[in-house]
């Protein structure tokens, strides 16, 4: 019986352990995607306690905790920190089988040198020993980052931030590139007229543009588009249901902007028609810039109603939607390659059933001298585990090329999630070295070995020109 979470966690054969050890280890960490608060980084902050940076924010583990039966108040509510810290350590033991059983004592043990199982008993020396270490400046956040290995990181933005933050981290010539993404959902989530136009009017300022018009909106956003530029930007992200590529016209376009401008209701397909346009405009400013456009698609938001009034939205009441993507988005693409106007571009899904559908799209749009220039997101939010990244891989792996592969990316609020990587990198060792042992593929270290440290990390330095 091999012990719980030791040197070779996860890898079940001597090549994936030669893998690991000696090509995926030490390989450097870019982090293309995450929602870190550029604030803390550029400010260098410390926590006070572990909860501060495990708990707040991670709907992962809340969710856990609600299932565990976990009253609210010791998840979002007023309870002390040390209070939700325990009622997470209650949940812990309950949480076999999960990754978050596996991240939990990932990261105890990477930052901390906990190797000591949180549960109820263990909960009050973990919290006074990871909380004590946090305090001091060995544990602040750009030390946090220095002890994962992190070359790159990039953050989450909206089109109106200053970016004054990241403009702080470069002068301050903190050597983790840290990069600003550019998010521009709300420039088309014209759904609720009054939230959208308050954005749109703060956009204008922001921008220095009246936006009365179509035509002024695109001028604001390309403005700011090129601030992003000059900031060091290199990635846009998207996070849609579906993929809008609905027919319009430049006349239905000019009248959908004046009438939501006017605060009036849009119906379903004048909103689809927007929102097409408005996609199509974001990927043509990414493509004369250079960047890599992402899609985090498929996602059915808040569902509970109560709960989002009371707590808000991203508390952890989402699910795997089940939309038809195929057509609009191979429609989509194809605008985009007609005109010569399509950018790199990462397709994440949320529904498992579409891996196939993905790994075969990528095959449509690639080509030279970009290798894969269409990537097969890893495997995104409730696929980030192992059974949802060995079937991402397994997919593209038989219909695409898994050594082109940009690799793992936290997609996290929690500046602990790092090991994340370390647990993708497992996963992906052990899927070749299970293959190798097999007889599969050819017991070549140098050339697996290879692929690995591609997949880890020079793919996607090359891919993104960082």
């Amino acid at each position: 019986m091999k012990p719980f979470m030791d040197k070779n966690f996860m890898l079940n054969t001597r090549s994936a352990e030669r893998l690991f050890h000696e090509y995926a280890a030490n390989m450097p960490i870019i982090d293309y995607h995450n929602h870190l608060p550029p604030a803390e980084i550029a400010q260098n902050i410390t926590f006070e306690n572990i909860t501060q940076v495990w708990l707040k924010g991670d709907h992962y583990k809340w969710r856990a905790m609600r299932a565990n039966g976990i009253d609210e108040n010791f998840i979002t509510g007023n309870a002390s920190d040390y209070e939700k810290f325990e009622k997470w350590a209650a949940t812990v033991p309950y949480t076999l089988r999960n990754p978050l059983y596996h991240w939990t004592h990932l990261e105890l043990q990477r930052y901390f040198g906990i190797d000591e199982l949180l549960n109820p008993g263990s909960a009050r020396s973990i919290y006074e020993q990871t909380s004590g270490l946090l305090q001091t400046s060995d544990y602040s956040v750009k030390n946090l980052l220095r002890k994962r290995n992190v070359s790159v990181l990039c953050t989450t933005d909206d089109p109106i931030d200053d970016l004054a933050y990241h403009k702080q981290i470069t002068q301050s010539n903190f050597e983790i590139k840290t990069l600003p993404a550019w998010r521009p959902d709300k420039a088309m989530n014209a759904e609720n007229p009054a939230i959208y136009n308050q954005y749109i009017d703060r956009l204008s300022e922001v921008a220095g543009i009246s936006i009365t018009t179509i035509d002024q909106l695109l001028e604001a956003l390309q403005k700011r588009h090129d601030y992003f530029e000059q900031t060091g930007c290199k990635v846009s992200d998207h996070g849609i249901e579906e993929f809008y590529a609905e027919d319009f016209t430049a006349s239905e376009i000019n009248s959908i902007f004046n009438k939501v401008r006017s605060g009036i209701q849009l119906s379903h397909t004048e909103l689809v028609k927007f929102k097409s346009f408005m996609l199509l405009e974001f990927a043509r400013m990414d493509y004369a810039t250079n960047w890599v456009q992402q899609f985090h698609y498929g996602v059915l938001r808040n569902n509970n109603s109560r709960m989002f009034v009371k707590i808000g939205p991203d508390t952890g009441f989402d699910s795997i939607g089940d939309f038809k993507v195929a057509a609009n988005l191979a429609k989509f693409l194809n605008t985009l390659d007609k005109e010569n106007k399509l950018a790199k571009t990462i397709l994440y899904n949320i529904n498992p059933g579409d891996n196939e559908m993905i790994a075969t799209m990528l095959g449509n749009f690639n080509e030279g001298p970009v290798a894969g220039k269409i990537q097969f997101g890893s495997g995104w939010w409730f696929l980030d585990q192992k059974n949802g990244m060995v079937a991402q891989m397994n997919s593209l792996s038989t219909l695409g090329l898994l050594s082109k592969f940009v690799g793992m990316l936290t997609d996290s609020r929690s500046f602990l999630s790092f090991p994340r990587h370390e647990y993708f990198r497992r996963i992906m060792c052990n899927l070749f070295g299970t293959d190798m042992e097999n007889g599969e593929i050819p017991n070549d270290f140098e050339l697996v070995g290879g692929i690995v440290q591609d997949i880890c990390y020079n793919n996607a330095k090359r891919y993104f020109g960082f």
